[in-house]
């Protein structure tokens, strides 16, 4: 008997560890429900509700081939490898699948229970799943892992045009099995659920992930580099939420972007180019993730910046959380992050250079505020781009580089159409003045819109001194934890 450790791949196609199990004998599926890990995590309620869901569905899937989904509680993740050490010896396995994780606590738990296995004569076997190289492959001329996303981006090209990944083949029924599955919870302790309209703004399942990404790579693919930085229009291919679960996986998006661009990858339609080397910078942050341990303990990329001076205002902080830092296109994407659990990938910079450069307050509250409310939250690519903002991380913005918000507003909503669908209250301005309404004539009363918390231009000035002030890499030494 074979078991799959459901983890973050919670689909039936193309899923590398279910096809090795179920080729190789009967197989049984098993979910561990982790609520106090989740919660160090700082994984949101409506992210882990979207895990139940897409298990619902996935359960549903897998009983039509026979194989049940069983589901066990390991609070934590240090009880994981009693727990699936039990079911073992219960259900006589033979052999634990998984498909690799990434991150430290990730690879401890796995090193941990592969080893408790192992020394009851159960074998443990991880494969590459969620990435379509897997992490020490891709690396510089000195067998280093790289820092920069273009030069890592040239090799993966090259890597993708001697051989692209194939998909993986969907394992057939098996004979039925005496084990019914268990029925997942409809919430966890501790995770509220959220509301109905988010939830319908994320329909679970593999069908609708792949209707998404039919949809992407059919209509929209040919005009993502055109339209994907205006947060009003629908450019982006809405897939991040089911890619982050493993609802479907990112060699499925790779074939669907090259079916529609003719096997090109760096010429031809530039749309599917430029989702490709969207792919490849998820890719890109889970190598640092593996390469660059520090970073997924809370720690700057770049070590000579652990030294800024960031202000402690909890006033502030709580305005810019709470959306109201009165300069419209930052209250307005935090308004659609509160409400549907994401937030377009343009304004995710803006309101996170907002935060790290206007009020010089700490990358890391940012990164743990996206990661509480976002449905699609990732270790990686949160951290990756939250240290892109704040020029402490790998290709990160010059330090002197600062998106003014207004400006950022102006170009990529010029007619004021998002601000005004998060920001009712602004809909009475016209399209020159939304974008500041403290520039209109001392209209600082705008149904209780309230003044900016902050003065663009001097907060610059403060954060470019801040950053001049730091000690050079040099002087520290490169930090190799």
């Amino acid at each position: 008997m074979q078991l799959i450790w459901l983890r973050s791949d919670l689909r039936q196609h193309d899923n590398t560890a279910l096809t090795a199990a179920a080729e190789r004998g009967p197989t049984v599926a098993v979910y561990l429900l982790s609520p106090e890990q989740w919660q160090e995590h700082d994984d949101a309620p409506c992210k882990v509700d979207f895990w139940l869901r897409n298990l619902r569905v996935l359960s549903k899937s897998l009983g039509e081939l026979n194989i049940p989904l069983l589901i066990r509680s390991a609070p934590h993740w240090d009880q994981a490898p009693a727990v699936l050490l039990e079911l073992c010896r219960h259900l006589k396995i033979e052999a634990v699948h998984v498909n690799e994780e990434y991150g430290v606590h990730e690879s401890r738990r796995d090193a941990a229970v592969a080893r408790v296995l192992q020394a009851e004569g159960i074998a443990f076997h991880s494969y590459l799943d969620q990435l379509l190289f897997k992490p020490g492959s891709v690396l510089t001329k000195t067998g280093t892992y790289f820092q920069v996303f273009s030069q890592f981006r040239k090799v993966c090209y090259e890597r993708l045009h001697r051989s692209m990944p194939p998909l993986i083949k969907t394992p057939s029924s098996q004979a039925p099995l005496k084990i019914d599955s268990d029925p997942v919870p409809e919430s966890i302790e501790g995770f509220a659920t959220p509301g109905q309209s988010l939830r319908n703004l994320w329909p679970a399942g593999e069908a609708e992930a792949q209707r998404r990404l039919d949809t992407f790579a059919d209509v929209q693919i040919d005009y993502y580099k055109s339209e994907r930085d205006f947060p009003a229009k629908p450019g982006t291919s809405q897939l991040s939420a089911y890619l982050a679960a493993g609802v479907i996986s990112p060699r499925q998006c790779l074939h669907a972007a090259l079916q529609g661009n003719q096997g090109e990858f760096e010429s031809g339609k530039v749309g599917a180019v430029t989702w490709i080397n969207e792919l490849l910078w998820r890719e890109f942050y889970k190598h640092i993730l593996v390469g660059y341990p520090r970073v997924s303990r809370h720690r700057a990329f770049r070590p000579e910046t652990e030294a800024l001076a960031w202000r402690d205002a909890p006033q502030e902080l709580a305005a810019w959380q709470e959306a109201r830092t009165g300069l419209p296109i930052i209250d307005a994407a935090m308004r659609q992050l509160l409400e549907t659990g994401w937030m377009h990938n343009r304004l995710r910079m803006v309101v996170a250079m907002f935060l790290t450069k206007n009020l010089l307050i700490d990358w890391r509250e940012g990164e743990r505020f996206f990661m509480r409310h976002l449905i699609d939250g990732d270790l990686a690519a949160n951290n990756g781009g939250w240290q892109w903002s704040a020029s402490t991380g790998t290709d990160a913005a010059p330090y002197f580089r600062i998106f003014n918000p207004v400006s950022q507003s102006e170009k990529f909503d010029s007619e004021g159409l998002f601000i005004k669908h998060w920001l009712p209250e602004l809909a009475g301005l016209n399209k020159k003045e939304v974008h500041n309404p403290a520039s209109a004539g001392g209209l600082f009363g705008v149904a209780d819109y309230p003044p900016p918390i902050v003065n663009l231009s001097t907060s610059r000035e403060r954060a470019l001194t801040a950053f001049k002030n730091l000690p050079s890499r040099e002087s520290i030494g490169e930090g190799h934890e």
